[in-house]
């Protein structure tokens, strides 16, 4: 029961998150400073997002496994140009070749 109350919860508040974006007046957001932190603020939650699910472990510790040498492997082929899908299927290769290697 205690699972369900924590989904409908984080449910309402997803969707109150989305409301109040639609309910803050333009006029807030239009200064310098604002607009130059709401232009930089997905970037680093998704710089955020990505360095967590990276090398994030059990407890809150730091893994080195095969997850950082894939992101490695993508970030090389991003900076080649590659095509999105050449990442994403390199970047998968690398993973499971360092996991059959044993370097999970």
């Amino acid at each position: 029961m205690t699972m369900w109350v924590t989904v409908l919860a984080a449910c309402v508040l997803a969707y109150l998150t989305k409301l109040a974006g639609f309910i803050v007046p333009a006029s807030w957001l239009e200064g310098p400073r604002i607009s130059r932190i709401t232009r930089l603020l997905p970037a680093a939650l998704l710089a955020g997002l990505i360095v967590t699910q990276t090398l994030g472990g059990t407890e809150g510790r730091l893994v080195f496994d095969a997850r950082l040498a894939a992101v490695a492997a993508a970030t090389v082929l991003l900076l080649l140009r590659a095509n999105f899908l050449i990442v994403v299927f390199g970047a998968a290769a690398v993973a499971a070749l360092f996991r059959y290697a044993g370097w999970s």
